[in-house]
């Protein structure tokens, strides 16, 4: 059969697009249609102004076997199982849109760190001081009740505490008095004096909203380290730490830390341990135990 179409010019012959690689698939769609090699397709051949290829090294280079491999299958795909292509599109959909929320979850997770309060940094711990000296320091074994004056100061040269001391005694609800300042330690009343028989005790703070407290590196002391309590009439009870401790206040050891003992000893009591904020306390106290040496 013949053409029956509108008779005139034909028009130019255009470029066959890159993917084109089956003449034959295209003599059975449309019959009589004669395709053209590839080798023909030029522009310039199709217009009639064909011109001799002066510089033939600038040519571009005919493609790989991997290309030739590529797009062919790519094309055989796209026209025998196009549910490969849609899925391709639904997979990379897929991978941008599991990127986008991971990239989400990050920066969530980095703004919710960085809005956190930070830590505050521990503060330095004091360099040593010298003992006390000047004192008159009374032997262990001459401690009797009612012999020592009132303690007026107090000196853990290890920790770098020298601290004066006042009096405290007993709240109403019957638990013991704390200092009014951050400062200073105190000594319980209703204990022995310090150097006499039983235990001294001898109470501080260990922080506030300011800053560290007298009794902050308590914690820290160890067993050999010693303290120092000078009193009003100029004499000096040396004591040396045996072992530090740490009781929840709800199972406080009342006996352990004010319980009668044969010897001189003393305890010094700080707060320690986790730090309730919604009863502005902490929930431990730190106890030191030390006997008297000297």
């Amino acid at each position: 059969m013949g053409y029956s179409g509108q008779t005139g010019p034909m028009p130019a012959l255009t470029c066959l697009p890159e993917d084109w690689w089956d003449p034959a698939w295209h003599a059975v769609k449309s019959p009589g249609i004669i395709v053209p090699a590839p080798a023909i397709c030029d522009p310039g051949e199709a217009a009639g102004t064909t011109e001799p290829d002066t510089h033939p090294a600038e040519s571009a280079p005919p493609p790989s076997w991997g290309q030739v491999l590529a797009t062919t299958f790519s094309l055989w795909t796209s026209r025998h199982l196009p549910w490969v292509r849609r899925f391709s599109r639904q997979l990379l959909a897929a991978s941008a849109l599991g990127a986008g929320l991971v990239a989400v979850l990050v920066g969530t997770a980095g703004l919710a760190a960085a809005s956190l309060p930070s830590a505050p940094a521990l503060p330095a711990k004091p360099a040593p001081i010298p003992a006390p000296s000047g004192g008159i320091v009374l032997p262990a074994s001459q401690a009797t009740a009612g012999q020592a004056a009132r303690p007026v100061w107090l000196s853990i040269p290890s920790i770098g505490v020298r601290t004066s001391l006042i009096d405290l005694g007993v709240n109403k609800n019957g638990t013991l008095q704390v200092p009014d300042s951050t400062t200073v330690a105190g000594w319980f009343t209703g204990s022995p004096r310090p150097g006499t028989v039983g235990s001294a005790i001898i109470a501080g703070h260990v922080d506030s909203r300011s800053g560290p407290g007298i009794f902050f590196w308590l914690r820290t002391l160890r067993p050999g380290d010693r303290v120092y309590v000078g009193r009003a009439d100029g004499t000096m009870a040396v004591f040396t730490v045996t072992s530090v401790r740490k009781f929840a206040k709800v199972h406080f050891a009342t006996d352990a830390v004010y319980g009668a003992v044969p010897d001189p000893e003393l305890r010094l009591i700080t707060c320690g341990g986790v730090f309730d904020r919604s009863l502005g306390s902490y929930l431990s106290n730190v106890v030191v135990f030390a006997r008297l040496t000297g």
